[in-house]
Protein backbone atom coordinates (compact mmCIF):
# COMPACT_ATOMS: atom_id res chain seq x y z
CA UNK A 1 0.00 0.00 0.00
CA UNK A 2 1.51 3.65 -0.88
CA UNK A 3 3.04 5.40 2.15
CA UNK A 4 0.32 8.04 1.45
CA UNK A 5 -2.47 5.91 2.18
CA UNK A 6 -0.53 4.44 5.30
CA UNK A 7 0.25 7.68 6.66
CA UNK A 8 -3.70 9.09 6.44
CA UNK A 9 -4.86 6.16 7.92
CA UNK A 10 -2.31 6.37 10.79
CA UNK A 11 -3.02 10.38 11.35
CA UNK A 12 -6.43 9.44 11.46
CA UNK A 13 -6.51 6.24 13.84
CA UNK A 14 -3.64 9.04 16.20
CA UNK A 15 -6.61 11.72 15.91
CA UNK A 16 -9.46 8.75 16.67
CA UNK A 17 -7.59 7.46 19.98
CA UNK A 18 -6.77 11.79 21.17
CA UNK A 19 -10.75 12.20 20.89
CA UNK A 20 -11.60 9.22 22.74
CA UNK A 21 -9.14 9.90 25.76
CA UNK A 22 -10.32 13.83 25.27
CA UNK A 23 -6.88 14.36 24.30
CA UNK A 24 -5.46 17.10 21.52
CA UNK A 25 -3.98 15.51 18.74
CA UNK A 26 -1.03 18.52 18.53
CA UNK A 27 -0.19 16.10 21.91
CA UNK A 28 1.37 13.27 19.61
CA UNK A 29 3.67 13.25 17.25
CA UNK A 30 4.81 10.45 14.85
CA UNK A 31 8.12 9.17 14.35
CA UNK A 32 8.82 7.28 11.23
CA UNK A 33 10.79 4.09 11.73
CA UNK A 34 13.08 4.36 8.79
CA UNK A 35 15.02 0.59 9.65
CA UNK A 36 15.99 -1.24 6.93
CA UNK A 37 13.92 1.02 4.44
CA UNK A 38 15.39 2.50 1.07
CA UNK A 39 15.79 6.43 0.34
CA UNK A 40 12.44 6.38 -1.94
CA UNK A 41 10.15 5.45 0.80
CA UNK A 42 11.50 7.57 3.20
CA UNK A 43 11.46 10.56 0.44
CA UNK A 44 7.79 9.47 -0.25
CA UNK A 45 7.15 10.60 3.78
CA UNK A 46 9.23 13.74 3.60
CA UNK A 47 7.15 14.74 0.87
CA UNK A 48 3.72 14.24 2.70
CA UNK A 49 5.20 15.70 5.74
CA UNK A 50 6.84 13.78 8.20
CA UNK A 51 10.42 15.53 9.86
CA UNK A 52 10.34 13.57 12.98
CA UNK A 53 12.72 10.21 11.72
CA UNK A 54 13.95 7.27 14.09
CA UNK A 55 16.82 5.33 13.35
CA UNK A 56 17.65 2.06 15.28
CA UNK A 57 21.37 1.53 13.68
CA UNK A 58 24.05 4.47 13.65
CA UNK A 59 25.97 3.49 10.55
CA UNK A 60 22.64 2.78 8.34
CA UNK A 61 21.49 6.30 9.71
CA UNK A 62 24.63 8.47 8.53
CA UNK A 63 24.08 6.15 4.80
CA UNK A 64 20.05 8.00 5.56
CA UNK A 65 21.25 11.10 6.30
CA UNK A 66 23.11 11.49 3.55
CA UNK A 67 20.66 11.41 1.12
CA UNK A 68 18.38 13.28 3.33
CA UNK A 69 20.91 16.54 4.57
CA UNK A 70 17.76 18.87 5.03
CA UNK A 71 18.42 20.31 8.09
CA UNK A 72 13.83 20.51 8.89
CA UNK A 73 14.73 16.71 9.25
CA UNK A 74 14.81 15.99 13.09
CA UNK A 75 16.47 12.60 14.22
CA UNK A 76 16.36 10.40 16.79
CA UNK A 77 17.95 7.92 17.37
CA UNK A 78 16.20 4.56 19.23
CA UNK A 79 18.65 2.08 18.86
CA UNK A 80 20.86 0.24 21.27
CA UNK A 81 23.18 2.67 22.41
CA UNK A 82 27.08 1.30 22.31
CA UNK A 83 29.77 3.28 24.31
CA UNK A 84 32.09 3.32 21.27
CA UNK A 85 29.42 5.05 18.85
CA UNK A 86 28.23 7.46 21.42
CA UNK A 87 29.99 10.57 20.25
CA UNK A 88 29.13 10.22 16.43
CA UNK A 89 25.89 9.55 17.94
CA UNK A 90 25.59 12.62 19.63
CA UNK A 91 26.82 14.57 17.08
CA UNK A 92 24.19 13.23 14.49
CA UNK A 93 21.01 12.90 15.94
CA UNK A 94 19.06 15.77 17.78
CA UNK A 95 18.07 13.28 20.75
CA UNK A 96 19.09 9.51 22.10
CA UNK A 97 15.79 7.90 22.98
CA UNK A 98 17.57 4.41 24.14
CA UNK A 99 19.68 5.77 27.13
CA UNK A 100 19.47 2.66 28.66
CA UNK A 101 21.68 3.00 32.04
CA UNK A 102 23.37 5.07 34.33
CA UNK A 103 26.58 4.31 32.79
CA UNK A 104 25.03 5.39 29.34
CA UNK A 105 24.21 8.80 30.87
CA UNK A 106 27.36 8.65 32.33
CA UNK A 107 29.19 8.86 29.15
CA UNK A 108 26.65 11.65 27.74
CA UNK A 109 27.42 13.68 30.51
CA UNK A 110 31.22 13.78 30.02
CA UNK A 111 31.33 14.19 25.88
CA UNK A 112 29.59 17.21 26.07
CA UNK A 113 29.80 20.90 26.94
CA UNK A 114 26.29 22.04 26.94
CA UNK A 115 23.12 20.14 28.29
CA UNK A 116 21.89 17.91 25.91
CA UNK A 117 18.23 16.43 26.11
CA UNK A 118 17.54 12.38 26.05
CA UNK A 119 15.25 10.33 26.69
CA UNK A 120 15.71 7.10 29.54
CA UNK A 121 14.58 3.70 28.23
CA UNK A 122 12.78 1.40 31.06
CA UNK A 123 12.16 -1.86 30.49
CA UNK A 124 8.48 -1.60 31.85
CA UNK A 125 8.34 -5.42 31.42
CA UNK A 126 11.37 -6.06 32.99
CA UNK A 127 12.08 -8.82 30.28
CA UNK A 128 15.66 -10.05 30.47
CA UNK A 129 16.44 -9.79 26.36
CA UNK A 130 15.27 -6.30 26.82
CA UNK A 131 18.11 -3.59 27.68
CA UNK A 132 16.72 -0.23 30.12
CA UNK A 133 16.16 0.91 33.40
CA UNK A 134 13.85 -1.43 35.85
CA UNK A 135 11.14 1.17 37.26
CA UNK A 136 12.42 0.56 40.78
CA UNK A 137 16.10 1.49 38.89
CA UNK A 138 15.37 4.50 37.54
CA UNK A 139 13.59 5.47 41.17
CA UNK A 140 16.75 4.22 42.88
CA UNK A 141 19.04 6.05 40.23
CA UNK A 142 17.07 9.54 40.48
CA UNK A 143 19.24 11.48 43.28
CA UNK A 144 22.51 10.43 40.88
CA UNK A 145 21.27 11.29 37.62
CA UNK A 146 20.06 14.30 39.24
CA UNK A 147 23.87 15.35 39.82
CA UNK A 148 24.35 15.27 35.77
CA UNK A 149 23.53 18.69 35.22
CA UNK A 150 25.00 18.31 30.98
CA UNK A 151 21.91 15.41 30.61
CA UNK A 152 18.58 16.91 30.24
CA UNK A 153 15.79 13.78 30.60
CA UNK A 154 12.71 15.22 28.88
CA UNK A 155 11.00 11.75 28.36
CA UNK A 156 11.09 8.29 29.28
CA UNK A 157 10.60 5.60 26.36
CA UNK A 158 9.49 1.80 26.52
CA UNK A 159 9.37 -1.42 24.26
CA UNK A 160 6.15 -3.33 26.26
CA UNK A 161 5.96 -7.50 25.74
CA UNK A 162 4.73 -8.07 22.40
CA UNK A 163 0.84 -9.38 22.77
CA UNK A 164 -1.51 -9.82 19.89
CA UNK A 165 -3.98 -9.16 22.22
CA UNK A 166 -3.34 -5.20 22.68
CA UNK A 167 -5.38 -4.94 25.94
CA UNK A 168 -2.56 -6.80 27.08
CA UNK A 169 0.18 -3.80 26.37
CA UNK A 170 -1.89 -1.62 27.70
CA UNK A 171 -1.09 -2.35 31.15
CA UNK A 172 2.68 -1.50 30.16
CA UNK A 173 1.62 1.95 28.75
CA UNK A 174 0.04 2.80 32.13
CA UNK A 175 2.76 1.93 34.10
CA UNK A 176 5.11 4.05 32.06
CA UNK A 177 2.83 6.92 32.22
CA UNK A 178 2.26 5.96 36.04
CA UNK A 179 6.11 6.52 36.84
CA UNK A 180 6.98 9.65 34.30
CA UNK A 181 3.86 11.44 36.49
CA UNK A 182 5.81 10.11 39.74
CA UNK A 183 9.31 11.64 38.23
CA UNK A 184 7.90 14.74 37.02
CA UNK A 185 6.17 15.04 41.11
CA UNK A 186 9.99 14.99 42.40
CA UNK A 187 10.44 18.04 40.79
CA UNK A 188 14.19 17.15 39.25
CA UNK A 189 15.59 20.05 37.42
CA UNK A 190 17.28 18.08 35.23
CA UNK A 191 14.40 15.44 34.49
CA UNK A 192 11.00 17.58 32.96
CA UNK A 193 9.94 14.07 31.69
CA UNK A 194 7.02 15.61 29.88
CA UNK A 195 7.26 13.03 26.77
CA UNK A 196 6.02 9.48 26.57
CA UNK A 197 7.41 7.54 23.97
CA UNK A 198 5.63 4.17 23.61
CA UNK A 199 3.64 2.44 20.94
CA UNK A 200 4.35 1.16 17.56
CA UNK A 201 2.36 0.00 14.21
CA UNK A 202 0.50 -2.73 16.24
CA UNK A 203 -0.57 -0.97 19.66
CA UNK A 204 0.38 2.34 18.88
CA UNK A 205 -3.74 3.54 19.19
CA UNK A 206 -4.02 2.28 22.87
CA UNK A 207 -0.22 3.71 23.62
CA UNK A 208 -2.22 7.13 22.43
CA UNK A 209 -4.58 6.50 24.90
CA UNK A 210 -3.29 6.00 27.35
CA UNK A 211 -0.70 9.00 27.07
CA UNK A 212 1.67 8.83 24.46
CA UNK A 213 3.22 11.66 23.37
CA UNK A 214 5.18 9.89 20.26
CA UNK A 215 4.50 6.82 18.35
CA UNK A 216 7.07 5.19 16.67
CA UNK A 217 6.32 3.50 13.72
CA UNK A 218 7.86 1.60 10.53
CA UNK A 219 6.06 -1.49 9.39
CA UNK A 220 2.36 0.15 9.77
CA UNK A 221 3.68 3.41 7.68
CA UNK A 222 6.52 1.82 4.77
CA UNK A 223 5.10 -1.66 4.98
CA UNK A 224 6.92 -4.52 5.22
CA UNK A 225 10.47 -4.36 5.67
CA UNK A 226 12.14 -6.13 2.98
CA UNK A 227 14.47 -9.34 4.33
Amino acid sequence: MPVAENLERIRGNIAAACRRAQRDPRQVRLLAVCKDQGPERIRQALDLGVRLLGENKSQEAEAHMRHFPDAGIEWHFIGNLQKNKINRILSAFRLIESVDGVKALEHIHKRVDEPVEVFIEVNIGEEKNKAGFTAEGLRRAIPYIAGLGKVRVTGLMAVPPYFEDVEKVRPHFVRLRELRDEVQRLQVANMPVAQLSMGMSHDYEAAVEEGATLVRIGTALFGRRKP
